[in-house]
């Protein structure tokens, strides 16, 4: 006889097949880069975010290699036991210049960055305010909060506006991706931070998207609108992403850190990321800064995918970004193909709901420095053929 839990797991998983919305894994047998290899056979890969082709920089793994005989393989703690080393508080010290903030704190990953902050900082007397397009961590960390929560239209400062001065919570938080993950359009942030200064709320901007590829050495989207600590007084950034890393970091005013130290759960409650994990950061970072070249041939790559979609009348969303989504709509139709390219040596993901509303399922094209102009010319070539 089946329990409850076997028929409802039975029903989901048969329902998510019949409306093509079943996810699977595939094994990577190679390092992430330009070309993966899956099943012993090389795939010219469009759906990494390693922006800067830095996961596999021989740099980088050689500062992981050196940060390992030095620390060993783990933290053995969390860091307010015996977890945080001098690697840790290094990379948080050049983070914090990096965002030109005064304070970095580091997280084991974005998804606990954002859970462990916003709880921190609302209880239920207060409220968030999300663009309705947040990732979902965002998400998930305003519902856990306990707070009231609001969701705006994507980019929709006026139906913000809006919502805010409805509101009587005690404290007010407005979140928002820097650049969005599958739309991959940046956030009006400076609308956002007037907005929120005139309603004496706080704005809070997950640039895991925009770190490393925007602005000035890649400082993030803060920086490319030319923002303070006090126009937005939370930044989360991730490193698994154009620093090809791992972990994450809240940054901002010394007392935001100092509180979330000893408030935010999901940073006191949980082992810290391995010191060579920090080691390898630091150099990921360096390079990330000083070599401009990464985000000049990102941009000029780009541009040339842009334009040759336009030429070819493919469905491109608004975009200056690395991300690059091309809208089909039908589920079956976008699975089909993201099949038929991979058969064809690409790899590229079907992005379907509950990722990205409904009736928008997506081919999420993301590029990386290490891609050359012949691949985006192949790739455009693959689309006009079964498009």
């Amino acid at each position: 006889m089946t329990t409850p839990f076997e028929t409802a797991i039975a029903q989901s998983l048969n329902l998510r097949r019949e409306q093509h919305l079943y996810r699977s894994r595939r094994i990577i047998d190679s390092p992430q880069g330009r070309r993966v290899t899956i099943g012993g056979k090389s795939y010219l890969s469009f759906c990494s975010n390693d922006y800067l082709g830095l996961a596999n920089h021989p740099a980088v793994i050689k500062s992981l290699q050196k940060g390992a005989e030095q620390y060993g393989t783990g933290s053995g703690a969390a860091h307010l036991i015996s977890g945080h080393s001098q690697a840790h508080h290094a990379l948080e010290e050049e983070l914090a210049e990096f965002v030109e903030r005064p304070r970095a704190l580091l997280f084991s990953t974005g998804y606990m960055a954002n859970l462990g902050t916003v709880a921190a900082l609302l209880n239920k007397s207060d409220a968030i305010f999300q663009d309705r397009l947040n990732h979902a961590s965002l998400i998930d960390a305003g519902l856990s909060s306990g707070a009231r929560f609001h969701r705006y239209a994507h980019g929709d400062v006026d139906f913000l506006l809006a919502l805010l001065a409805k509101s009587d919570a005690t404290k007010k938080l407005i979140v928002t991706d820097g650049v969005f993950s599958m739309d991959g359009d940046i956030a009006p942030l400076d609308r956002l931070s007037q907005v929120t200064r005139e309603q004496h709320a706080w704005l809070m901007v997950d640039d895991a998207h925009g770190l490393g590829v925007i602005g000035e050495e890649g400082r993030g989207t803060l920086n490319y609108h030319g923002m303070s600590t006090k126009d937005v007084p939370v930044l989360m950034g991730t490193l698994g992403k154009a620093l090809g890393s791992f972990g994450a970091f809240i940054s901002g005013e010394e007392d935001l850190v100092e509180y979330l130290i000893q408030e935010a759960r999901t940073y006191i409650y949980t082992t810290a990321l391995p010191p060579a994990i920090a080691e390898a950061t630091r150099t990921s970072l360096q390079l990330a800064q000083k070599e401009q070249w990464r985000r000049d041939k990102l941009q000029s790559l780009i541009k040339r995918f842009r334009s040759g979609a336009m030429q070819l009348g493919l469905q491109l969303m608004d975009s200056s970004t690395p991300i690059q989504p091309m809208l089909i709509g039908d589920n079956a139709r976008t699975l089909q193909l993201s099949r038929q390219l991979f058969e064809n040596g690409l790899l590229i993901s079907a992005i379907r709901p509950p990722t990205v509303p409904a009736n928008t399922a997506r081919l999420r094209i993301t590029f990386s420095a290490s891609h050359e102009e012949q691949d985006i010319d192949l790739l455009l070539s693959q689309l006009e053929q079964l498009v």
